[in-house]
């Protein structure tokens, strides 16, 4: 089976073509459970999500901030594995027909084998994955595997990333760029910061590909913000606050796709 890069693809154009920035919501495998992931990563693209992250728990999480971490914790203490991130990406996709990437460090991918976790990704109809800390020149063999399998590699980019280097990421680059909005962790942030607009506009001068901004988004004001000047728009510590903050899982999950729905409507409004 062919990994969904074409679904991912033609759910950014469709955005697009609405005149408005994509949806992307994250959530990490396992949290609060395998199954409650599931749900409320269905919920959040019934609320209004267009695209869903699976995020991968790792024990070392250096891009994640204390939210993002704490889940991460959760997952890992009730035994998560690989094969429950991809049972969550094939029954998130399945249960939706949205695109779904897996957002992983390269160490977990590397260990089972690229080529291996590529087609299983692929067979459980994932659109791709994002690889927040592989180097763009050491990632040859993966995405020549991502390829292979139809899956798309995203790569991120950073303010402090020089126009020459932001060349050379996206031209690596497939689905969509990936870019942090501030230097710093993930988290929710009373302001996203104004060099987002910067980096997006830098990164556009090197590739046609789309532009999704993530890192700080919480509410709709901030992602109607950021939909002004990106493609899309990408929240995750503030859907796993809501989760965490919820006094039963139901009441997360359904808390989880009110946000969505909050933040479909902001992206709507673009600033």
């Amino acid at each position: 089976m062919s990994g969904t890069v074409e679904l991912l693809n033609r759910t950014l154009a469709a955005a697009r073509a609405e005149d408005r920035a994509a949806l992307v919501g994250y959530l990490p495998a396992g949290f609060p459970t395998v199954a409650d992931g599931v749900a409320a990563a269905v919920a959040m693209i019934e609320g209004g999500c267009d695209i869903v992250e699976i995020g991968l728990p790792h024990s070392d999480p250096v891009l994640d901030g204390p939210v993002i971490q704490t889940a991460d914790d959760i997952a890992l203490r009730g035994g998560v594995r690989i094969v429950d991130v991809l049972r969550t990406v094939g029954e998130v996709h399945a249960a939706t027909g949205a695109p779904v990437l897996c957002m992983t460090y390269w160490n977990p991918v590397d260990r089972y084998g690229a080529e291996r976790f590529a087609a299983d990704l692929a067979e459980a109809g994932g659109a791709g994955c994002i690889l927040p800390d592989l180097p763009v020149e050491e990632s040859a063999v993966w995405r020549a595997a991502a390829e292979r399998h139809g899956l798309a590699t995203v790569f991120v980019v950073a303010p402090s990333s020089r126009d020459e280097r932001l060349a050379t990421i996206t031209a690596a680059g497939s689905g969509f760029v990936y870019a942090a909005s501030l230097m710093g962790v993930t988290g929710t942030r009373e302001s996203v910061g104004a060099s987002a607009e910067d980096l997006v506009r830098r990164t556009r001068a090197t590739t046609d590909l789309p532009v999704c901004v993530g890192l700080g988004v919480s509410n709709a004001t901030q992602a109607a913000e950021v939909a002004a000047f990106a493609d899309g728009v990408i929240v995750g510590s503030a859907f796993v606050k809501r989760l965490l903050d919820a006094p039963d899982t139901a009441s997360g999950i359904e808390a989880a796709r009110h946000l969505a729905g909050e933040l479909a409507a902001g992206v709507r409004k673009r600033g």
